[in-house]
C-alpha cells in the first residue's frame, strides 16, 4: 500500500501552470499564458507595507487578520455589495484568494459530498474538490454561451439532492471573461435558495469589468454565500498573497479553523498594505481597467482578423477563442504548435475542463509591446 494521501497523488498539477512550464522553455517565446500583469503596485499601497515594516509590525497577526484589515473589507464590502459583515465573526483575512477556497471548501465537504462547478471554469477548483475527496459536478455552459442557465443547475441538485454541498460560481469567468447579469445571478439564487447548500463566489476580477456593471449574488443569498476576494488583480498584488473570505458566522467558525491550521495567519506587512489599498485605492484599478479595455479590442480584433470565433470578454483580462475551423488539432497540439513554430504561449482549452476543448485562452494583461508581437507572429 501506498503510504501518499491517495486523493493528493490522483491529482495532476495544475494544466495552466504545466503548460506555461513546458512552453517556457521555448527561446524567445511571447507568453499569453498566466493572469499576471505588467503593472506595477500602486505607490501608495508599498509605502504602506513599507512603512508597517520600518515600524517593527512583523509579529504574528490575528489568526483571522488584523483587526484593522478586517474593518478595511468589512468596509468595502458593504459598499460594492450593500452586504454587512462583521470584522469579528464574518471575515477572514487569507493568504490569497486560493487559500480562501481551500479552507472555505475544506470546511464544508466530507467523503462523497458533490460540488457543481459550470465549466469552461478555473483550472484550481477541480482539485480543491478532489484533495477533499469530494466529487465535482461538472456542467458544460459552451452552449449556453458559457453561463450557466437555471435548468441545467436545477436538473442537476434533482439528480444528485442533498449530496450537493456547495456550486462554485466564478464572475467574471476565468477563462472566458463574461460576467453574469444580475438577473441571472438571481434566477440562480433562486434555486439555491432551496436547497442546504452554499455558493462559493469567487469574485476576483470584480473591479475589471467593461461596460457593465458587478454585482454579486452575496446581497441575494447572503446566509448561504461565502464571497471570496483579493487583492491580486485588482492591485497587481498577486505576490502580496492577500485574499479573504466573508461568510455566515456559523460558516466562518469551521472555515477559519482549517485557514489557522494551514497557515497561523497572513503576512503583516502585506495586510497592512491590503488595508491600504481597500481604504484610500479604491480608485486604482481604473487606469488599469482603461488600459486592459484598449488591449482587449485590440487583441479581438486581430484574433477575429484570423479567423478566431471570439467569446467576448466583458470582465477580467483574458480572451477566450474557438480555433478556426480547418484546423485538426486538439486545443493541446495547438496550443504546442503555436509555442514552437510561431513563439507565442497560450493555455489550452482543455485546461478548464468540459466545454473547453477547441477553445484557447489567451491574457492580454501583458504589455502592448509584447501582445502586437505576439499577435504579428500568430498572424
Amino acid at each position: 500500500t501506498s503510504v501518499m494521501n491517495t486523493e493528493v497523488a490522483k491529482v495532476a498539477q495544475s494544466g495552466i501552470r504545466e503548460f506555461d512550464q513546458k512552453v517556457s522553455k521555448v527561446p524567445g517565446i511571447v507568453k499569453l499564458t498566466l493572469g499576471e500583469q505588467d503593472f506595477n503596485v500602486p505607490e501608495h499601497v508599498k509605502q504602506a507595507a513599507i512603512k508597517r515594516r520600518e515600524d517593527n509590525k512583523a509579529h504574528y497577526s490575528a489568526q483571522k487578520g488584523i483587526w484593522g484589515v478586517r474593518q478595511a473589507i468589512s468596509r468595502y464590502v458593504e459598499k460594492r455589495t450593500g452586504v454587512e459583515y462583521d470584522p469579528d465573526s464574518e471575515i477572514v483575512v487569507t493568504v490569497g484568494a486560493t487559500e480562501a477556497l481551500y479552507a472555505s471548501l475544506t470546511a464544508i465537504l466530507n467523503p462523497g459530498d458533490k460540488v457543481i462547478i459550470p465549466t469552461p471554469a478555473f483550472a484550481l477548483y477541480f482539485p480543491l474538490v478532489t484533495i477533499n475527496r469530494a466529487d465535482t459536478i461538472l456542467i458544460d455552459t459552451s452552449k449556453d454561451n458559457f453561463v450557466l442557465t437555471p435548468a441545467k443547475l436545477q436538473a442537476a441538485l434533482d439528480k444528485y439532492g442533498d449530496s450537493v454541498k456547495a456550486i462554485i460560481l466564478n464572475y467574471p469567468v476565468n477563462p472566458t471573461g463574461v460576467e453574469y447579469t444580475e438577473s441571472q445571478l438571481q434566477a440562480l439564487a433562486d434555486i439555491i435558495s432551496e436547497h442546504k447548500m452554499y455558493v462559493i463566489a469567487d469574485e476576483i476580477y470584480c473591479e475589471l469589468t467593461y461596460g457593465v456593471e458587478h454585482h454579486s449574488i452575496a446581497t441575494m443569498l447572503p446566509e448561504q454565500t461565502v464571497l471570496v476576494n483579493g487583492l491580486s488583480k485588482s492591485h497587481a498584488m498577486t505576490g502580496y498573497r492577500i485574499g479573504y473570505f466573508a461568510a455566515p458566522k456559523g460558516f466562518v467558525d469551521n472555515a477559519a479553523k482549517v485557514h489557522a491550521f494551514a497557515v497561523t495567519c497572513p503576512s503583516n506587512p502585506a495586510q497592512y498594505a491590503a488595508a491600504e489599498a481597500l481604504e484610500h485605492g479604491l480608485s486604482d484599478a481604473v487606469p488599469m481597467k482603461e488600459q486592459y479595455q484598449k488591449r482587449r479590442d485590440y487583441v479581438a480584433k486581430r484574433l477575429a482578423d484570423m479567423g478566431f470565433k471570439i467569446v467576448q470578454p466583458q470582465g477580467a483580462f483574458y480572451i477566450f477563442v474557438k480555433i478556426p475551423d480547418g484546423f485538426d488539432e486538439s486545443s493541446f497540439d495547438f496550443a504546442v504548435d503555436l509555442a514552437q513554430k510561431a513563439k507565442v504561449g497560450i493555455i489550452p482549452g482543455s485546461a478548464f475542463g468540459p466545454g473547453g476543448e477547441g477553445y484557447l485562452r489567451l491574457s492580454y494583461a501583458a504589455s502592448d509591446a509584447d501582445l502586437k508581437l505576439a499577435m504579428d507572429r500568430m498572424e
